[in-house]
């Protein structure tokens, strides 16, 4: 058997809701079966069910609508299961195979199940949950662990808990998470430094340091931006910010290392004067690749300074 015929366990599980009350509740359980690759939707005696409002609630869901089966009793809607697998929230002293669907999901994708003989998971009516006689018909329990502030789940919650741990155990491996779509390199030591000195004029521009230490805060600030590992643009963004504060208030935008080119290799630029408003005549120079999403603000239309 290849791949493509292998089923996929959204096929050879079904959920099985019985009795549940709220149409509402059967479309967003519904809806959290498509989140999760559950496909199979079988409903014994709904108290109400109107396709176009499930329709209307879980968006994209008709496909899965036209398959609902509906059943008068729930050996019925379990009959063909090659394991059936009821869900509560209160554990009973009676004896019952339980367990967390963490644990069990591996296991139940281990049975031999097949679309014709599904491993069906049962969940009962909203204010009651299962009956003693209905769990009495399940192979095995599962108890999704929750606070003792409100142990109990809504249904739609349920099934996507429950759903979820099934999708995770049938692909262990880690989906990648959407990468940045610019360039994420490191920003230099002269584009980190540059940084360091706008951030320094722009916050002497405004007066910030008002008498106190202006080393020891530079020194808790450079900590900070290290820590944070900025990359090149996110380096050239805040470099424009300073420069930025600097015009708005009508200074000429410091000359730091980027303007002044590589050739200062110090790592702490003379900055003296900045606070006695002696900024040396500069510009926004390589500021406008910022501009892309408007993150450079108005630094990105001036020309540098020369």
């Amino acid at each position: 058997m290849n791949d493509s015929t292998i089923p996929t366990h959204g096929e050879r599980f079904v959920v099985v809701l019985n009795r549940p009350q709220d149409v509402v509740n059967i479309a967003t359980s519904l809806r959290a079966m498509m989140n999760m690759g559950l496909t199979r939707l079988r409903l014994v005696r709904p108290d109400d069910f109107n396709a176009y409002r499930i329709a209307g609630i879980a968006h994209g869901s008709e496909p899965l609508i036209k398959h609902i089966e509906f059943f008068d009793t729930l050996d019925d809607a379990t009959a063909d299961a090659a394991l059936v697998i009821g869900t509560t929230a209160r554990r009973r002293t009676a004896t019952y195979l339980w367990s967390h669907p963490r644990e069990a999901a591996p296991e139940l994708l281990a049975c031999d199940a097949t679309p014709q003989r599904p491993v069906a998971i049962v969940f009962g009516r909203e204010d009651t949950g299962l009956l003693n006689a209905e769990l009495d018909r399940c192979d095995r329990l599962l108890v999704v662990p929750t606070s003792e502030i409100n142990s109990s789940l809504n249904l739609s919650q349920a099934v996507l808990l429950i759903g979820y741990e099934l999708m995770l155990a049938a692909a262990p491996t880690e989906r990648p998470l959407p990468l940045p779509r610019r360039d994420v390199s490191a920003a230099s030591a002269i584009q980190v430094r540059a940084v360091f000195e706008q951030s320094e004029a722009a916050l002497a521009t405004i007066d910030f340091f008002k008498g106190k230490n202006p080393e020891a805060i530079m020194r808790t600030l450079r900590a900070v931006l290290r820590r944070a590992e900025l990359t090149a643009r996110e380096a050239t963004l805040l470099r424009a910010m300073g420069i930025e504060v600097q015009k708005t208030f009508g200074r000429a935008p410091y000359r730091d290392s980027l303007m002044r080119g590589a050739t200062d290799t110090a790592d702490t630029a003379d900055t003296a004067g900045l606070r006695d408003g002696d900024g040396a005549d500069g510009g926004a120079a390589g500021l406008r690749d910022v501009g892309g999403d408007g993150a450079a603000g108005g630094a990105g239309g001036d020309e540098p300074q020369t």
